[in-house]
């Protein structure tokens, strides 16, 4: 039996938006975010920018680790490098906010270059030291090196701008995200149409027949460690342009988790899951500061230790996905739409 999701050719399973229904939620929602500054205050303006940002490196991140099935736990570095290239041209060399994004996006990616090439013959776990030994090279880095970074006092960068309109405002800033984060989701959509992003699922899948069939491992690896590093080195960017202020604090290994987190909770491997897990990771902390308020007066303990007590909810929570929803929020959102699809049968 045909129904409207029934497909006769390639060119109609890759399609962007399958059905009408699809694009009708895509033109409500789009509609719900312009009108998002407008309906709620500056402080869910903030977590929606914060939001934004994550969105970004967690796509980069997910397009390693989730499509590549390269393990990275130093992504925390490359936002680093991405937020200190941005602020380093502003400040130093009256570069415009805008023109430092690409700058830093770039920088990013020939660090991630370096990182990859020696990475080529390591697999797994070796690949994860690797890139967790460079985060703590660029936090050495920032630190000792003073007279560039700033060293342990950062850097302050004035007000962003865009074409002499001042993205001062949270709600202003929101916009500008607002079209940064739909042209790198479309992006990062695209390349998994492409030859390219299908050869980064055949080397997740299995990196010996991907390379039995002609696939240069070699050059799609470090291709794919580029790509990450830039998504990363623009969220720096923009973090640096949104804070006005970086300093090394903002770059831990801590981070580098939280990124982790955002792709196991959202789901790894799909862009959509990269977009439920950023948000769903960087509104988490205000949930708990908020739960831990209503307590305050019964445990006040919890109040002194709100960072202990994040970072346990954290780890707690990337367990559960683990063991119950190792899909993610996409996996249960797949599940929901196989359900009413078939509804009323179970088949």
């Amino acid at each position: 039996m045909l129904n409207a999701t029934f497909r006769v050719s390639y060119r109609d399973d890759i399609k962007l938006f399958q059905t009408k229904l699809v694009k009708f939620w895509i033109l409500a929602f789009f509609v719900f975010l312009i009108l998002f500054p407008l309906i709620f205050d500056r402080y869910f303006i903030y977590l929606a920018n914060l939001s934004g940002i994550a969105i970004i490196g967690t796509l980069g991140l997910n397009i390693l680790v989730g499509n590549t099935g390269l393990i990275s736990l130093g992504h925390a570095a490359f936002v680093a490098i991405g937020a200190y290239t941005s602020a380093l041209c502003i400040t130093r060399l009256n570069v415009p906010f805008v023109a430092s994004i690409p700058v830093a996006g770039v920088t990013a990616a020939l660090a991630g270059l370096i990182v990859a090439i020696p990475s080529l013959r390591l697999r797994g776990l070796y690949i994860a030291v690797t890139t967790f030994a460079f985060g703590f090279i660029v936090e050495h880095v920032i630190v000792r090196w003073d007279a560039v970074t700033g060293g342990p006092d950062g850097i302050a960068l004035p007000p962003a701008s865009i074409a002499g309109l001042g993205l001062d405002t949270d709600r202003r800033f929101f916009y500008f995200l607002l079209v940064m984060v739909v042209v790198l989701t479309a992006f990062a959509r695209n390349l998994f149409r492409t030859r390219i992003g299908r050869a980064f699922v055949a080397i997740r899948d299995h990196d010996i027949s991907a390379q039995v069939m002609g696939i240069d491992l070699a050059r799609y690896k470090i291709l794919s460690f580029s790509v990450s590093s830039f998504y990363a080195g623009v969220a720096g960017a923009l973090l640096a342009g949104y804070t006005k202020f970086i300093t090394f604090e903002h770059f831990t290994l801590h981070l580098s988790i939280e990124y982790l987190a955002m792709i196991i909770v959202g789901g790894m491997g799909s862009i959509l899951g990269s977009i439920y897990g950023a948000v769903f990771m960087t509104f988490l902390p205000e949930g708990i500061r908020l739960a831990t308020d209503l307590v305050r007066d019964t445990y006040p303990l919890l109040t002194t230790r709100f960072a202990a007590l994040t970072t346990v909810v954290n780890g707690l929570i990337i367990v559960l996905f683990l063991v119950f929803e190792p899909e993610g929020f996409y996996g249960r959102w797949k599940t929901i739409k196989a359900y009413w699809y078939n509804w009323p049968f179970t088949y």
